[in-house]
């Protein structure tokens, strides 16, 4: 069976290689000449290096080609996915469409999934997260991660035409919980990384990625989620492995701000937008988020790290 990706950065092109294992797969690439240098070389350096692409990968930069297909996977940044769905609506109506990527949309705080409803309301959605690192999935090491979709029927099926034999899924109805944990994870690994970055320690590192996973649990369940999802892959297992590795963007986000060393502005850290997103939506809901502000404002150079330590451990005492 054939599948599409669409979006050939690292995580598209890791997909790609990964399905390609069940039968012919397309990759689609924005670019006509990056598409062509990954169709000829069978590499895609600039994003995912020392990889070789298999030869039941096919990289097209046409999309209406990359759209003859029933089953897509949406590979394509949180900020920039409205936009390209607008785009290329006429091509999508009535797909299946599985959003991979990890988010709270600036101005409107919508997960992938709300996007998607929004903007293609035809087709069939779902939602692939989890803890995952491109690099581990294109060499083939073993990964599990969470299928989230409202109809069962439809989960059971994709849950079994998109595992491969290094990626395992896991489903759940729950789409809610599944998008509010593999975005507001991010936005604790940058915090996280900020810790480290500033020399405070594991034991400061544990403590904020303990109390970044109950603001998470707090805002998801106030938005329909359910308490369990959180604690599942999409939720504590994305967070444990984005808040301690330096292959995560969020995380080394972080390290830099503690450090005060600058940031290449061309990596796109999906913390940073889904940070300013998640607390404007929860201050008009009333929801307190005391590290989503330090982070916020620790983007937005507004305070030091000696500001937000001095800010969180201020606040009053309370059960935990």
């Amino acid at each position: 069976m054939t599948v599409s990706v669409l979006g050939a950065g690292a995580f598209g092109t890791a997909l790609a290689i990964s399905l390609s294992g069940n039968g012919e797969t397309r990759l689609w690439a924005r670019s006509e000449d990056h598409a062509r240098d990954m169709a000829q070389t069978r590499r895609n350096d600039a994003r995912l290096p020392g990889v070789t692409l298999p030869d039941g990968l096919r990289v097209t930069s046409d999309i209406e080609e990359a759209t003859r297909i029933e089953t897509i996977l949406l590979a394509v940044p949180a900020q920039q996915l409205r936009r390209f769905l607008e785009q290329n609506a006429y091509l999508l109506q009535g797909k299946s469409l599985v959003a991979c990527c990890k988010g709270a949309e600036a101005g409107t705080g919508l997960g992938p999934v709300g996007v998607i409803c929004q903007t293609v309301p035809d087709a069939g959605v779902a939602l692939l997260t989890g803890p995952s690192f491109a690099a581990d999935i294109a060499a083939g090491l073993p990964t599990a991660l969470t299928l989230a979709c409202a109809d069962d029927a439809a989960a059971r099926r994709l849950q079994g035409e998109l595992t491969t034999g290094n990626l395992r899924l896991y489903r759940t109805t729950d789409v809610a919980g599944a998008e509010m944990g593999g975005a507001l994870k991010n936005v604790i690994a940058i915090g996280c990384g900020a810790v480290i970055g500033a020399g405070l320690g594991e034991s400061a590192r544990s403590a904020l990625m303990t109390r970044g996973y109950a603001e998470m649990l707090r805002l998801a369940v106030a938005r329909g989620a359910r308490a369990e999802t959180l604690a599942g892959l999409s939720g504590l297992g994305d967070l444990a492995l984005t808040c301690t590795s330096e292959q995560s963007r969020n995380y080394r986000r972080g390290l830099a701000l503690g450090r005060g060393e600058t940031f290449d502005p061309s990596v796109t850290v999906e913390g940073a937008a889904t940070a300013q997103a998640v607390l404007d939506s929860a201050g008009a809901a009333g929801i307190d988020l005391p590290i989503t502000a330090v982070v916020v404002g620790l983007l937005n150079g507004k305070i030091t790290v000696q500001d937000a330590i001095t800010e969180l451990l201020a606040r009053p005492l309370k059960e935990e």
